[in-house]
C-alpha cells in the first residue's frame, strides 16, 4: 500500500447498510486550530492544506452529495480566540454536525490550567448542542514520545479526562487521539513533529468516520510498513535539525507573542459543496457508500 498517494476518504469508507447515518447531516462545520486546518497535509497545487476534517467531509459527502462543509480552523489559535472568532460563525450556520478540537495551544504554554480550559470548552459544547447540532470532540494526543512536548503530558491527560466528561454530559462523539497508538510512529508526523503528516491525517479521518458510525473499508490501526534501521547518528542529526529549523523558531514566536496564524482567516469560511475539497487533478474512484 502506498502511503504517499492523495486519496479521498470517500474511496475508503462505506456507510452501514440501511443505517442512513451520514445522510442525516446536511451541514458540517469544523472549528479549531492547526490540527483541524490540516497542517501539514498540503494539496498537490500547494495553495492550502487538506487535513483530516476535509478528508472526513469528502467521505460524508460521498454518502450525501447535498452536504455543505465549512472549515473555520486557523493555525495557532488559543481556545478563547476560537470561542470569540469561530464559535459565533458556527452558531450562525445552524450546522447538523460540528467538529470541535481546541485547547492544545493553551496546554503547551506555561501556567495554563487544564481544569479552567475544560470548563470553557464545556460551556461552548453546551451552546452548540443547544442549537441542535451533533458534536465530534477531539482529545489531545499522547505526547510521551515527543521531545519537549512530553513535559506537558500530565496536563494533556487531565484535559482529556474533562473532555470525556463533557462528551458524556452533552452526548457527544469522541475522536480519541490519545489512544491511537498508530500515531506513535514517526511517519505519522511531519518534519516539525507538531503536526500530522498526510498519512497521519488520513488515519485520523478514518478513525473519525468510524466514531461517527460509518464503516471504513481500511483500518486506521493497520501496521506501518517495515523500514530500515536508522543508526543513532542519523537520529541525533534529525534531532539537531529539528531544534534549529522548528523548535527554535517556535520558541522565538512564543517569546515575541507572535502566532503563526496572525493575519490569517479560515480557509473555508462558509458552508459549500464538498466536491471542491478533493485534490485537483485526482482520479477519484466511485465512492463505496451505498447510494
Amino acid at each position: 500500500m502506498s502511503y504517499e498517494r492523495q486519496r479521498t476518504l470517500g474511496e475508503h469508507v462505506r456507510e452501514p447498510e440501511g443505517d442512513g447515518t451520514a445522510s442525516r447531516w446536511n451541514t458540517f462545520v469544523a472549528l479549531g486550530d492547526s490540527f483541524t486546518e490540516g497542517l501539514n497535509d498540503p494539496r498537490p497545487e500547494g495553495e492550502s492544506f487538506r487535513g483530516w476534517a476535509d478528508r472526513l467531509a469528502e467521505g460524508l459527502a460521498a454518502a450525501n452529495p447535498e452536504l455543505r462543509y465549512a472549515n473555520l480552523a486557523v493555525r495557532g489559535k488559543l481556545l478563547d480566540q476560537i470561542l470569540d472568532e469561530q464559535l459565533p460563525r458556527v452558531l450562525e450556520t445552524q450546522p447538523d454536525l460540528v467538529a470541535f478540537t481546541a485547547g492544545g495551544n493553551d496546554i503547551i504554554r506555561p501556567f495554563t490550567d487544564p481544569d479552567e480550559l475544560a470548563r470553557r470548552f464545556d460551556e461552548a459544547v453546551a451552546r452548540i448542542r443547544a442549537h441542535g447540532a451533533e458534536v465530534l470532540i477531539g482529545t489531545g494526543f499522547d505526547t510521551r514520545q515527543t521531545p519537549v512536548m512530553r513535559l506537558v503530558r500530565g496536563k494533556v491527560g487531565t484535559y482529556n479526562s474533562h473532555l470525556w466528561a463533557t462528551a458524556q454530559r452533552h452526548g457527544c462523539h469522541v475522536l480519541d487521539l490519545w489512544s491511537m497508538r498508530v500515531l506513535q510512529d514517526r511517519r505519522a508526523w511531519s518534519a516539525d513533529r507538531l503536526h500530522l503528516s498526510p498519512e497521519g491525517h488520513r488515519r485520523v479521518a478514518l478513525r473519525a468516520a468510524e466514531v461517527l458510525g460509518l464503516e471504513p473499508a481500511e483500518d486506521w490501526r493497520a501496521p506501518w510498513p517495515p523500514q530500515p534501521h536508522r543508526p543513532w547518528t542519523a537520529r541525533r542529526g534529525e534531532d539537531l535539525r529539528w531544534i534549529g529549523h522548528h523548535l527554535g523558531p517556535w520558541v522565538g514566536r512564543r517569546i515575541r507573542g507572535v502566532s503563526s496564524g496572525d493575519g490569517l482567516g479560515p480557509k473555508r469560511p462558509r458552508p459549500l459543496p464538498v466536491e471542491s475539497t478533493a485534490p485537483k487533478g485526482s482520479e477519484r474512484e466511485p465512492a463505496s457508500f451505498p447510494g
